[in-house]
């Protein structure tokens, strides 16, 4: 059995002096996808960020690769790629200027990759267009292009059917599927109907651990 890249034990947190969720614990293993679910409100933005070491306001304790997150910092945030509920990109730029501002750091890419990945979510035409120009599904489509060419093992993706059409949510649902396939791990928050096979489940809102 592999060994999780990411362990919680014991997570707790509160908001506005309500918990949010305690005694949270999961492992998220390579080739799995994992759905955050719960009603509005339980928490699992909060998670998703929690995860991603993006909100501090918690206890228990986060392992990676086995190792206690904190001590594994700059490993973990080079090896983890986090899409926000927003689309995070500059309405100034361009889709493709977007894209290079976004990879720069990390995975610096020739343009003719990029471009690739901006026609694979469906932006042919739009390359050149500033992104305030664009509807919501289209600036939604330009930080999605990301993850055509990152190669990060650990994905975490808030509300990432956001603003997408039918199509377009056939694509991401497939874009997942492979990724596991290929040995990465995804943790998704959505109120879209993911039901892939051997989908984990984090419930919030319940107190439970489901990975039916």
């Amino acid at each position: 059995m592999s060994e999780p890249l990411l362990q919680a034990i014991n997570l707790e947190c509160e908001r506005d002096e309500r918990t949010l969720f305690r005694n949270l614990s999961f492992s998220i293993l390579p080739g799995t996808v994992t759905r955050v679910e719960g009603p509005n409100g339980s928490g699992k933005t909060t998670l998703l960020r929690i995860l991603a070491g993006l909100n501090d306001a918690w206890t228990g304790e986060l392992l990676w690769c086995g190792e206690p997150r904190r001590l594994r910092r700059e490993s973990f945030l080079r090896n983890m790629l986090y899409l926000g509920h927003r689309p995070g990109i500059k309405p100034l730029l361009t889709p493709l200027e977007n894209l290079r501002a976004l990879t720069a750091g990390r995975y610096p890419m020739d343009d003719e990759v990029l471009l690739r990945a901006l026609s694979g979510t469906g932006l042919d035409g739009f390359e050149h267009v500033p992104s305030r120009n664009l509807s919501a599904g289209q600036q939604r489509r330009v930080a999605l292009a990301r993850l055509l060419i990152a190669d990060e093992p650990l994905w975490l993706l808030d509300e990432v059917f956001t603003a997408i059409d039918v199509q377009g949510v056939e694509a991401i649902e497939a874009l997942l599927q492979q990724r596991a396939e290929e040995g990465g791990a995804v943790v998704v928050t959505t109120h879209h109907d993911l039901d892939l096979p051997a989908m984990q489940r984090i419930s919030l809102g319940e107190g439970d651990w489901d990975d039916s």
